[in-house]
């Protein structure tokens, strides 16, 4: 009797001390981890760079205003021509790939309040005799990335169909055209073009702006029905903005 007793009893220790191993199961839920879409050939917007990470102006930005609103990000490199679909189809959940803020737009998607404000310019070759946008209705070819402000602009100066207009599928192959004088002048967005013009002093590109243009605003899209995502966003974009760290992350990219 007795030995079976402690027998008990040594199971009875051995219970206790297994349950006292287990580990109490986790049921909080995993954050979501949101997929933002970034085309990353428009420096110094986004670009890819020798490690082969996705960085620039729109991902410092984008990234911080995750960190203020408490949300996780990762970015996944999207083609621009195919970057709406893929929001529309749920691949990603957010564009921050400096993207224009148009009424045609709002219809597919919704936009964050503004965090760059933009213009078109035009950068000319050397020896092209082209020195205001007028100037750009008697040039033979007129660069422009396909699907963008620009592209839209030029449709309306020189026509939906004009031969004149050429379209690329990034801004890397557009501003290489220029480079080899392929086309007459490019017209893009100032951000990006300067920036290109900023490593490229000794080409002798000329750049014009003018009032022609109107000023663009770009903002982070996401899909309708994902108003609490972008209550988030613009909440960290406001917080951004009040503790200076969007002044911080411009200065890095654009003082002159």
């Amino acid at each position: 009797m007795k030995s079976r007793l402690l027998h008990i009893m040594a199971v009875s220790l051995l219970a206790i001390g297994l349950s006292a191993c287990e580990k109490p199961i986790d049921t909080a839920p995993t954050p979501k981890v949101y997929k933002v879409g970034m085309n990353a050939a428009f420096a110094p917007f986004g670009s890819v760079d020798t490690a082969g990470k996705i960085v620039g102006f729109d991902v410092d930005i984008m990234q911080a205003i995750a960190d203020q609103a408490g949300i996780k990000i990762v970015w996944v490199n999207t083609p621009w021509e195919g970057i709406f679909t893929t929001l529309a189809n749920a691949d990603i959940d957010i564009i921050a790939s400096a993207v224009t803020i148009t009424d045609e737009r709002k219809q597919s998607m919704m936009f964050s309040d503004p965090y760059f404000e933009a213009k078109q310019v035009i950068l000319v070759s050397p020896g092209k005799g082209i020195a205001s946008p007028d100037d750009l209705k008697q040039a033979k070819r007129v660069g422009v990335t396909g699907g963008t402000s620009a592209d839209t602009i030029m449709q309306k100066m020189l026509g939906k169909n004009s031969n004149a207009i050429v379209r690329f599928e990034s801004l890397p192959l557009l501003l290489k055209e220029v480079d080899d004088g392929g086309v007459d002048a490019a017209v893009g967005d100032n951000g990006a073009v300067a920036n290109h013009m900023k490593y490229n002093k000794d080409k002798g590109f000329k750049l014009i702006e003018s009032n022609q243009f109107e000023k663009e605003y770009y903002g982070i899209a996401v899909r309708p029905g994902d108003a609490a995502l972008l209550a988030k966003i613009n909440a960290g974009l406001k917080a951004l903005h009040a503790n200076g760290g969007y002044d911080k992350i411009y200065a890095a990219y654009f003082a002159k």
